[in-house]
């Protein structure tokens, strides 16, 4: 099975060792990865903003970057998620249209492809620690994955898992949102980890890189010893 992946801005250039994370992980799971080096940004910071028409020329390389692939798997959900947009933003664009569902059809949250695609609930992976797991907003509502995530870290030796209180309320990220409306955003992350330390846990874990980022960073900034990771890192780990 080749799998085509499809990085995200924010895994190129901040976490880059959750995508070697998900690269080993789907080669160990059988799968063929190749990385489409034309590939940028899925166009959603641009689209969420207002920015439609702008949007439209990133939206165009992506379909072109990914045409050939066969599947292809994003370690974020709500990245993922833009790319199944993509018909709906170039309805009015026939040609263009087509090949957006194509890609659209074709495409995967990283814990959706394994367990949904692959059939596979243990990947093998063993990791000593108390976690506790923030379900995105994106992810969950939009994308629809809620329980391949918790079905494979239910399957990692050693992980002790508590759920996570108001597990349903966004981070505060949400893209610009957190730009924009700094002062509610702020508020809303220091809720979350306020939830996160109620668990007791010692490891937050997400599968979407811009929580991670908001959450992680007031961790740090407050000086709490909770460790952030990405699903696949923890999948990673033997």
């Amino acid at each position: 099975m080749r799998v085509s992946l499809f990085a995200t801005c924010l895994v190129d250039m901040f976490q880059g060792n959750v995508g070697k994370a998900v690269v080993e992980v789907l080669e160990r799971l059988g799968c063929e990865i190749d990385f489409p080096e034309n590939q940028i940004c899925c166009g959603q910071p641009a689209y969420n903003s207002g920015y439609v028409k702008e949007s439209k020329s990133a939206i165009k390389k992506m379909i072109t970057a990914f045409e050939e692939a066969e599947y292809v798997v994003s370690p974020s959900g709500s990245c993922a998620y833009m790319l199944k947009e993509y018909p709906e933003i170039l309805k009015d664009d026939p040609q263009w249209a087509l090949k957006a569902q194509a890609l659209a059809d074709k495409t995967y949250e990283f814990t959706e492809f394994i367990v949904h695609v692959l059939k596979i609930e243990d990947v093998g992976a063993h990791f000593e620690g108390k976690a506790t797991y923030h379900t995105s907003c994106h992810m969950t509502r939009l994308l629809g994955v809620t329980d391949a995530p918790l079905k494979l870290l239910s399957h990692v030796k050693g992980l002790h898992y508590t759920d996570l209180p108001g597990k349903d309320r966004c981070c505060g990220f949400g893209g610009t949102f957190s730009v924009k409306m700094g002062n509610i955003s702020g508020e809303m992350v220091n809720e979350k980890v306020q939830n996160v330390e109620e668990t007791g846990a010692d490891i937050l874990i997400g599968a979407d890189a811009g929580c991670l980022m908001n959450i992680g960073g007031r961790i740090q900034r407050q000086g709490k010893p909770i460790q952030v990771m990405h699903i696949a890192e923890v999948l990673n780990c033997r």
